[in-house]
């Protein structure tokens, strides 16, 4: 009867953990394609086009990496609410986050507009890099408020345990972008051609569609009808200030990276323009592993709340399990593919003989690295469902700030070495953060941990 009951038991867990991954999976699938056709259109355009959208991308990505964070840290308390089954707190939490959370982007998107020249001044760009980035960078700035519109309305629905929506508001994201792209940018159906700046274009108009979508979902969901409700006719601190205090820590490892993106960037430009446009496209191409492994990360930080919430932790090992074991086995397969065919990956992006050399070196040691890349992510998702945001983002400090940043600059600058010893900088900062986070989560003993309070490391 036990043996029945266990399996009973497996079942439900693997189907819930299917309910929220398969969503997430695809979704990062899709964004991915995504990603990698964009890149490829604007691969066809030139070099100079995929080295301009990559430093500009540089500059958004460190807003976006603020309010992915945040959406994080929505995830989190939403996830603990909905496992004491506190809706009134789901929708205290989700309108306020919102709420503060768009003012502050307006703020940023306004600062990036009008000094991006000046922003991407600090990658020593040639005078035509410089424009063309300038431009693309400028356009794609009046995206931020939207995108984080959408980041925050999926952090609270992933929270619930609801991935479908957001799944299907990153498909029209990523079909209105991708029409919108090859309309723009080659110009057809009477379109002029626009290059580069086509592409900015398309991915505002992608993000304001999903944007205003996924808030009329949301709203529907939580009857957030009028924003000038009880809970929103003034900014409620009480409810914002656990939020970002969880979730900045997560943004400040994204903000490191970003930040740290600036020297790698300047690192491998040393080696030419050629050498970055292999690195932004390799970067797409790797998403093959990274993003589908990406959901089992999300998984891991909403069933641990979940569990903390409900004060459940044997259900939270039993998931810990799962998600660890089924991420493995994916990425057996995705990791391989980088490893064994890194140059056909490598042609669909691109017909450029030299870009092709390049990145597919740095697939290949990508794909030996992917086992620790994506378990490391199951582990964080884990460390930050239980509220410890914190020390994830020391080891990741520690990781790219004394490893990858420094060693790769020592090869530029110093060695001069070729650009693959850059890659494998790359390879040992990543086995280097998954021992660290290894050992916090053992030392931690998150799945032992019943505690409800979070962020007081």
């Amino acid at each position: 009867m036990r043996l029945y009951s266990s399996n009973v038991e497996d079942k439900i867990i693997s189907k819930k953990i299917l309910a929220m991954i398969l969503p997430i999976t695809l979704e990062g699938v899709l964004q991915m394609t995504t990603s990698v056709i964009s890149m490829a259109m604007v691969g066809r355009i030139s070099s100079m086009a995929v080295s301009a959208l990559g430093i500009s991308s540089n500059i958004f990505n460190i807003i976006w990496a603020i309010f992915k964070g945040i959406a994080t840290g929505v995830s989190v308390f939403v996830a603990q609410a909905h496992g004491a089954n506190n809706y009134e707190k789901i929708r205290k939490i989700s309108v306020q986050t919102l709420l503060f959370s768009f003012m502050l982007v307006m703020v940023l998107q306004q600062l990036v507009f009008w000094n991006a020249e000046k922003i991407l001044n600090i990658f020593d760009p040639s005078e035509e890099l410089l424009f063309n980035a300038t431009i693309y960078l400028k356009i794609t700035s009046w995206g931020l408020p939207f995108i984080t519109i959408v980041l925050i309305v999926a952090g609270v629905f992933q929270g619930m345990g609801n991935a479908n929506t957001p799944m299907k508001v990153a498909i029209i994201m990523n079909v209105v972008n991708i029409i919108f792209s090859y309309l723009f940018i080659f110009g057809e159906l009477g379109f002029s051609p626009m290059g580069l700046k086509g592409a900015a274009y398309a991915l505002f108009i992608a993000q304001f569609v999903s944007a205003v979508i996924g808030f009329k979902l949301l709203n529907g969901k939580l009857n957030m009808a009028d924003l000038g409700g009880k809970h929103t006719n003034k900014i409620g601190f009480d409810e914002i200030i656990p939020v970002y205090k969880v979730g900045l820590p997560v943004s400040f490892e994204r903000i490191l990276w970003q930040g740290a993106s600036i020297f790698l960037t300047k690192a491998i430009l040393t080696y030419g323009e050629t050498a970055y446009a292999a690195y932004q496209l390799g970067l797409q191409a790797e998403g093959i592993s990274y993003m589908p492994a990406g959901g089992f990360a999300v998984a891991a930080t909403t069933f641990i709340g979940y569990a903390i919430g409900a004060k459940d932790m044997e259900m939270g090992k039993k998931y810990y399990k799962k998600l660890t074991n089924w991420t493995i086995v994916l990425t057996i397969f995705t990791g391989g593919l980088l490893t064994f065919f890194p140059g056909a990956i490598m042609r669909v992006l691109t017909n450029d003989s030299d870009i092709i050399e390049i990145g597919a070196r740095y697939l290949f040691v990508m794909g030996l690295v992917q086992m620790p890349q994506n378990v490391k992510g199951v582990i964080e998702g884990a460390l930050r469902g239980a509220g410890y945001t914190k020390a994830p983002t020391v080891i990741a400090m520690i990781g790219l700030w004394c490893l990858r940043v420094p060693l790769s600059l020592f090869g530029a600058y110093v060695l001069n070495t070729s650009i693959t010893f850059i890659w494998i900088v790359f390879g040992l900062d990543l086995v280097f953060r998954f021992l660290c986070d290894l050992v916090l989560f053992k030392r931690k003993d998150v799945l032992n941990n019943t505690r409800v309070l979070i962020g007081d490391e």
